[in-house]
């Protein structure tokens, strides 16, 4: 499986920059790429700009596949004008990729080289198609040795996503969110899940319990961007900023902050717009 430390071209949805509420964090963020060599590219035919969810999955570098992005959380009458069609997205350097009858948002898949994590809600998503079976073809197409499945929280989490839980470090280690102000029921069995796998888990910076609603990402560190050795880590402004800062240089070479207000408010952060790829 080709992991975010491989890529090496960045896409953004244009709907970053055609909405003006956008645009402080647009100009910090694309500062922030350019002193790393990163210039984005940007997706059209979108409507919103969680890029990673309805864009191809990279296997390999000469492997994509398009998963079907039908979540259940756009398809309310308030919500459905954002539901973006991957067949309408037109990009630069456009890849061909596998169709495959799988509904899945990318937000959902965590990479690892052998391995690959998501959310279980996978499986009501899939209700078709039975359980062991599922796992199969998402082994097949990932071409990993171990599909990972951690709980999904349903009363606190509408999406359903696993960039909001946890990361690969490596094969042996992954990020989690510090859970101490969480259900203790939910968090032990979030741990074990991973702890089965064979899986080390490294707690980060967890915090938010100041946010108005479940929609807001503030306080969510582990949904940050890595291309190569440098991982662009969201901020907030709020007193837990700088020991996620500390936590994640300890184990990162090359982190660079990178305030996130604008785009928190709207239920995601780096990782969520962001479609990485290796060329």
């Amino acid at each position: 499986m080709l992991t975010d430390n491989q890529t090496n071209i960045l896409y953004l949805s244009d709907w970053l920059q055609k909405d003006k509420k956008f645009a402080p964090f647009l100009e910090r963020f694309k500062a922030a790429l350019k002193e790393k060599s990163i210039i984005p590219k940007f997706l059209l035919g979108t409507k919103d700009i969680w890029a990673v969810d309805y864009m191809p999955i990279q296997v390999k570098e000469d492997k994509f596949v398009q998963f079907i992005y039908d979540p259940d959380y756009l398809k309310n009458e308030k919500n459905k004008e954002y539901r973006t069609d991957p067949a309408n997205v037109r990009y630069e350097n456009m890849q061909k990729s596998i169709p495959c009858d799988i509904v899945l948002d990318g937000g959902n898949v965590i990479k690892g080289k052998n391995k690959v994590i998501l959310c279980d809600k996978v499986f009501s998503e899939n209700k078709g198609i039975e359980e062991k079976e599922l796992i199969r073809q998402l082994s097949e197409i990932f071409e990993v040795d171990k599909v990972i499945f951690v709980p999904w929280d349903k009363e606190g989490d509408a999406i359903g996503h696993a960039d909001a839980l946890v990361r690969f470090l490596d094969e042996d280690r992954v990020f989690i969110n510090d859970f101490s102000g969480e259900d203790p029921e939910y968090a032990t069995s979030f741990r074990l899940s991973l702890h089965n796998a064979g899986l080390e888990c490294i707690e980060v910076p967890y915090y938010p319990y100041d946010n108005d609603d479940y929609d807001d990402a503030t306080g969510l560190y582990l949904n940050y961007l890595q291309m190569g050795e440098t991982v662009f880590l969201p901020i907030f402004g709020i007193q837990q900023d700088d020991e996620a800062i500390k936590v994640f240089k300890k184990y990162f070479k090359d982190v660079v902050p990178i305030m996130c207000n604008e785009i928190a408010g709207g239920g995601g952060l780096l990782n969520c717009i962001s479609w990485n790829i290796k060329q």
